[in-house]
């Protein structure tokens, strides 16, 4: 059993070596002095990988360079070959381990600390400028060769940093999506199909660059113009998708660059990479900046969608109390109906036949104000006959109508594919709306308009006009009026009015009319889970 564990711990090295190196031969084929993208393959594999596969890495690359030391012994000599012998991986080592363990290169496992990771990225171009530098103060060159130290130094900095900044961004962008897709290469495919990012990259961004790289190449003048120009779609993804979109941009303008490159050592070109590397890197810390912020206000709407999910849900639950207690009172009501008759029986021969009539009144009366004051606890026939019909035909259009007053309630739409939710707040906001202006003494008409539609989210407005008609105005019964008002209302008005569309992430707006006052009410039905 411990040798079988040893024997594929052992392959495993193995292959992780074997493949590494066959990696590194192709990367230093594509690799040239300012644009070394060798040192973006380092970084990316010390970033990704277990600490534990770093010495499977360190015996990859120096078996490549065991190759490249025995091929040029004899042109540079046995120093040379002996200090080649050093992978250039064991120099990025500890830069990277401080970064990943100490200066949090990843505090989370979805997040990128990218201020860390363009220090590091920095810091390792430039130790792998030194070794390069070291290398070349070693090799042996032909008489009257001169090196410009300073200019050699700029060149291999900008080459290893954009070689950089080309592979290891983009890299940890598809690590990010392979951690959100939970390790499912199926999920993977699944998300970067469907990814808005992705989209814009091929269809925008990718002819973007083709149509630069084109006009580069179909007219030299313009070729520096175009190699200028690389950073625009850099920009634009940033701004866009963040840091995800300046590193895929920044990769697209590095390979654009090179095409566009006429010579090893184009000058042109070099500028175009200097302004390229500060635009890419700005974006990147821009981006990071930028997709904190959207995860920030994200955050915000789902809190904003939970604060409101939550007070839907306490009106609901409101609801549901009044509703239990109107039922209570309707039992109640029933209960003392029997028992008034059960009374009057047994009493019957006690009492004249005249005060029957009497007691029958009193007994109704007192079960027509139990029935009143349920049904303005919870209005039961909303389910019955349905919201419009209620207000046109039940029992609050037969109170206003009984006071004296003109009163009309029309539907537009289809109100009965809203959630019933909705249907209590278009009720208990006509209520409170139409109680509160009766306060002043000053109504006797009363229109109300519900229009609802759907456009993204289904919405119901609701229109109450109110007006005083001198005429019918001193005719209204106020005394009898206002009492059963206020007890179908909560009293607190325009407040309540307000409160309640809110709730439902809608809005209030009154106006006032020509003898009157106009109130309306936005209401969005509730989002159910699922949609």
């Amino acid at each position: 059993m411990q040798g079988g564990f040893w024997a594929k711990a052992w392959t495993r090295n193995l292959t992780i070596a074997v493949a590494y190196c066959a990696a590194l031969v192709l990367f230093r084929q594509l690799s040239i002095p300012h644009w070394i993208i060798l040192t973006g393959f380092h970084l990316s594999v010390l970033l990704l990988t277990k600490y534990k596969y770093w010495p499977a890495l360190i015996a990859g690359d120096a078996a490549r360079l065991a190759y490249v030391s025995i091929t040029c012994y004899d042109q540079f000599g046995l120093l040379w070959s002996i200090v080649n012998l050093v992978p250039s991986i064991c120099y990025f080592i500890p830069i990277v381990w401080l970064f990943r363990e100490r200066w949090q290169l990843f505090p989370q496992r979805l997040s990128i600390n990218m201020g860390a990771l363009v220090l590091c990225s920095l810091l390792v171009a430039c130790a792998a400028t030194v070794v390069s530098l070291g290398q070349i103060l070693i090799t042996p060159f032909p008489p009257g060769y001169v090196l410009r130290y300073g200019q050699l130094t700029a060149q291999l900095i900008l080459g290893n940093f954009l070689g950089i900044l080309t592979i290891t961004p983009i890299t940890l962008v598809f690590r990010q999506l392979f951690l959100e897709a939970n390790g499912s290469w199926r999920q993977l495919v699944h998300d970067t199909l469907e990814s808005r990012l992705v989209f814009d990259a091929v269809l925008f961004a990718l002819p973007a660059f083709a149509f630069m790289v084109w006009m580069g190449e179909g007219d030299p003048r313009a070729q520096q113009i175009a190699q200028m120009a690389m950073f625009l779609p850099v920009i634009w993804l940033a701004l866009r998708h963040g840091w995800k979109g300046a590193a895929i941009g920044g990769t697209l303008a590095s390979f654009g660059i090179m095409i566009l490159m006429p010579a090893r050592n184009d000058h042109a070109t070099l500028q175009a990479e200097i302004l390229v590397a500060m635009a890419i890197s700005t974006m990147l810390l821009a981006g990071a900046r930028i997709a904190l912020l959207d995860r920030r206000v994200q955050q915000e709407r789902a809190d904003m969608r939970n604060a409101l999910a939550l007070a839907q849900r306490n009106v609901n639950l409101g609801e549901v109390q009044l509703r239990n207690t109107a039922l209570a009172l309707d039992q109640i009501r029933d209960s003392f109906h029997s028992a008034l008759l059960m009374l009057a029986s047994r009493l019957s021969h006690l009492r004249p036949v005249n005060d029957d009539g009497s007691y029958q009144r009193q007994a109704l009366s007192a079960q027509d104000q139990l029935h009143r004051l349920a049904d303005g606890l919870y209005p039961n026939q909303i389910g019955q006959r349905g919201l419009p019909r209620s207000f046109r035909e039940g029992p609050f259009a037969r109170m206003l109508d009984e006071a004296g007053m003109v009163y009309w309630c029309e539907q537009r739409g289809q109100l009965s594919a809203f959630s019933h939710a909705i249907h209590l707040a278009v009720y208990r906001i006509i209520g409170e709306a139409v109680a509160e202006r009766c306060l002043g003494r000053d109504v006797s008409d009363v229109h109300v308009i519900i229009r609802c539609g759907q456009h993204r989210r289904r919405w119901v407005v609701i229109q109450i006009d109110v007006r005083a008609n001198p005429v019918r105005l001193p005719h209204i019964r106020w005394d009898s009026l206002l009492p059963r008002l206020q007890r179908t209302t909560s009293g607190m008005g325009h407040a309540a009015i307000v409160d309640r569309a809110a709730t439902f992430e809608g809005k209030v707006r009154v106006r006032s009319m020509a003898s009157g006052q106009r109130v309306s009410v936005l209401l969005l039905d509730p989002i159910q889970p699922g949609d």
